[in-house]
């Protein structure tokens, strides 16, 4: 026999028995590895995917490592895997690190230049530093180039623009859009129904409500947001509440927090916690607020419109059936101002060029429409993902009957807040955010709390930020 014919079949075996084997994938947290074996995916599987113009197998053999959060959302992802590495022979290790620790480790990874992950979850508010610094890859090339991606199938500007724009910088794209959220207000209908109040279209009305349904000695709240101290805990909530009252980060290129506004939006959120919240809430991040919500004991709150699949839990609310939801309401500015967050995925600037291409094939398989789809509606499991990254999957009736049971007017007030409420300066977008950020959470709840007055809170804040901004 021919040796060439004899090393072809050896490669073709090699390569039906990688296609047919199942694929092992490393999930790491909390100092322990796990392989999981999936099924290998089937052609049909695959049908949606190589309708697209281009390779996917161009960067066959190569391996990459993916951070994530322990989260549904990425577990519906992850789930998915073998049929990308079925599409692609591209291998994938995830790699499960709680939010509080994906930041600082990606920090490390990327400044370090070792390249352990080809791409990770990234927070919006990181790309000015990542950039500055040169640790991630522009992407306008990748999805510019006919060879990696197909424009029509990709269709980059069906995702959700509010959440490109905070992936962006000077309007080149730094990260694609994966899951993201919109900040509403969740609010019982029937104890609503029964005051004879809507919901709220501004803040005093907000408070208004809150006041009407306030019962602190049947252990009953008007209104929680988030109080917890940090750069996506309070300062998720305040910059809100700022930017509706008029505020503006930058007076020239000084970035001042302490301004009359910023004191009377500060002044604003500890009264309206003060007055109507549990007195735990100084101290509770999302999760905290849901529960509460859950078992009946607050009216209203603001915040993430995913935290409808903690509220809707069967095994655990107590309130299913009773919840709306509307959207943020109006400033004294007459601005209603929700939050641009999304988990995106970047690109390691230290990785090789092969091995930036096989991640930029994991990108545009994990934020493609179909990927998407999978996640959600099509899901088996019962975590339909809510923060779909595409607009025509917002306005799909699939999408609609998937989410029909998480309260009235749900895909409603998400969509139009993040149609119309967003503001890519809803923080200031500087290198220096991950300082900046945590000073203001720190001033915030030392205020909430009661320890220093609002503008001696935001003056301390200021006299730091000034510092930090010099270097």
């Amino acid at each position: 026999m021919d040796t060439r014919d004899s090393k072809k079949q050896q490669q073709q075996r090699e390569r039906r028995r990688f296609l047919g084997q199942t694929a092992a994938l490393s999930l790491t947290g909390l100092g322990t590895t796990q392989w999981l074996n999936s099924a290998h995916a089937q052609p049909s599987e695959l049908a949606a995917y190589t309708t697209a113009k281009i390779n996917w197998r161009q960067a066959e053999g190569e391996a990459i490592s993916v951070a994530v959060i322990p989260a549904s959302y990425f577990d519906n992802l992850i789930g998915l895997l073998p049929q990308f590495e079925a599409l692609t022979g591209i291998k994938v290790r995830a790699e499960k690190v709680p939010p509080g620790q994906i930041r600082q480790k990606a920090m490390l990874d990327l400044s370090s230049k070792t390249a352990t992950f080809a791409t990770h979850a990234a927070d919006p508010m990181y790309y000015p530093l990542y950039v500055a610094n040169k640790w991630v890859e522009p992407l306008d090339k990748y999805l510019n180039d006919a060879s990696l991606t197909d424009p029509a199938w990709f269709n980059y500007n069906d995702i959700l623009k509010s959440w490109r724009d905070a992936d962006s910088i000077d309007g080149k794209p730094y990260g694609i859009p994966y899951d993201g959220e919109v900040t509403v207000q969740v609010y019982r209908k029937d104890l609503y129904a029964a005051k004879g109040l809507k919901p709220a279209q501004t803040y005093d009305e907000l408070l208004s409500n809150a006041k009407a349904l306030n019962d602190p000695n049947n252990r009953s709240y008007g209104l929680a947001l988030r109080g917890f101290a940090g750069a996506g805990q309070n300062m998720y909530i305040y910059p809100s509440l700022f930017r509706g009252f008029g505020g503006q980060w930058f007076d020239g290129k000084n970035l001042v927090v302490n301004s009359p506004i910023a004191v009377a939006a500060l002044e604003w959120y500890v009264n309206a916690l003060t007055n109507y919240a549990p007195p735990a809430v100084r101290n509770w991040n999302w999760p905290d607020i849901a529960d509460a919500f859950s078992q009946g004991t607050l009216a209203c709150y603001v915040d993430a419109h995913s935290s409808a699949a903690v509220i809707n839990n069967p095994e655990k609310s107590k309130v299913v059936g009773k919840i709306a939801y509307a959207r943020w309401p109006k400033g004294p500015a007459g601005k209603r101002v929700t939050s641009i967050w999304n988990w995106g995925f970047p690109i390691n600037a230290a990785l090789s060029e092969r091995a930036k291409k096989a991640t930029w094939l994991f990108i545009t398989w994990a934020t493609s429409a179909e990927t998407q789809a999978r996640t959600s509606w099509k899901f088996a499991g019962p975590a339909k993902r809510s923060g779909l990254n595409r607009l025509s999957l917002w306005q799909s009736t699939e999408f609609a009957n998937a989410m029909k049971d998480a309260g009235d007017n749900f895909i409603p007030a998400a969509l139009e807040s993040l149609e119309q409420d967003t503001d890519v300066e809803w923080r200031p977008r500087l290198p220096q955010w991950p300082a900046i950020g945590d000073t203001m959470g720190t001033a915030i709840q030392v205020a909430l709390v009661g320890q220093k007055k609002p503008k001696d809170a935001l003056d301390e804040a200021q006299a730091r930020i000034t510092q930090i901004m010099r270097g």
